[in-house]
């Protein structure tokens, strides 16, 4: 999946597959998430937030089905 830099103290990139509905974080420290069913959305308004820290925290983190792939 294709993803971008970002500039956040947490994270180092982000993608979306819209085709599947994927989000594909990477973190700081290396590792990759998955998260499942995001909507397009959700994805536009965390691809535009200010904190994406705050948003994955506030909006992600744990309300989606999940993995970690790298």
């Amino acid at each position: 999946m294709d993803r971008r830099n970002i500039d956040s103290s947490m994270i180092r990139s982000i993608g979306h597959d819209d085709a599947t509905s994927t989000l594909e974080i990477e973190f700081n420290n290396g590792q990759v998430w998955q998260y499942y069913d995001f909507p397009v959305t959700l994805w536009h308004e965390f691809d535009g937030t200010e904190s994406h820290g705050k948003f994955f925290h506030a909006q992600i983190k744990k309300q989606y089905r999940e993995n970690q792939v790298a």
